[in-house]
């Protein structure tokens, strides 16, 4: 706690921000507010307010009763996706994350990640892994262009899905009365997934500045404007 503003400091927001995370990976779920404050022993209000602050900067989302919801790339709400790891079961909190899920958690390193299309509901799953992308000819179809991601980012994330071809993804399109978003193969889906996240498990973590970011969109395959760089 900072003296003067009574304030929790930024290392003890990171430290809440490593909990949470840590629980997400272990458990499949957020830790309670009461194991947050015995894991950082901090009080009741300096934990809501470090909460705050990481909803604020984007680390963590919240509902609006409070409840940890989300914490990139782990959710405790049915987005489509489950992930299925040699020791925990995951909600992936979309086609992006669930894939990231094996990159990023220590001794998952083959996942199963299940989901169905979301234009006809056909079942997909598909064993992700660290090495090389899954098979299969679907496709990814994002719905909302990074820049305004984190503008509702449970509906950006609950439109990031797989579909069985680019059919599946335009029939959906026409029945939602949707534009099209960006379409990309698995393969690109895995690399935008595989090194995204790195770091968020350890402490300091920083976010990458949106420079870098689009160099890494550009990197892995998706350009143009959706991804936040001039075609």
């Amino acid at each position: 706690m900072d003296a003067d503003t009574g304030e929790p400091t930024q290392a003890d927001i990171e430290r809440v921000r490593v909990e949470v995370y840590r629980s997400y990976a272990e458990q499949g779920h957020p830790p309670s507010r009461a194991a947050i404050e015995a894991a950082t022993r901090l009080s009741p209000a300096e934990v809501e307010h470090a909460l705050a602050t990481l909803a604020e900067t984007r680390h963590v989302v919240l509902d609006d009763d409070g409840r940890i919801i989300m914490a990139h790339p782990f959710a405790s709400i049915d987005l489509h996706f489950s992930v299925k790891g040699e020791h925990t079961l995951w909600w992936g909190g979309c086609a992006w994350d669930a894939f990231a899920i094996p990159h990023l958690v220590p001794g998952e390193d083959e996942v199963l990640v299940a989901t169905t299309c979301a234009a006809c509901g056909t079942p997909h799953a598909y064993v992700v892994g660290t090495v090389e992308p899954p098979a299969g000819d679907e496709v990814a179809h994002f719905l909302v262009p990074a820049a305004h991601s984190w503008d509702d980012v449970v509906h950006t994330c609950s439109n990031q899905r797989i579909f069985c071809s680019e059919r599946c993804v335009d029939d959906w399109l026409a029945s939602t009365g949707n534009e099209r978003g960006s379409v990309f193969d698995l393969a690109t889906l895995w690399r935008l997934a595989a090194h995204w996240y790195e770091g968020r498990l350890d402490s300091p973590y920083v976010r990458r500045e949106p420079s870098a970011a689009r160099a890494y969109f550009a990197e892995v395959g998706l350009t143009g404007a959706f991804w936040g760089l001039e075609a």
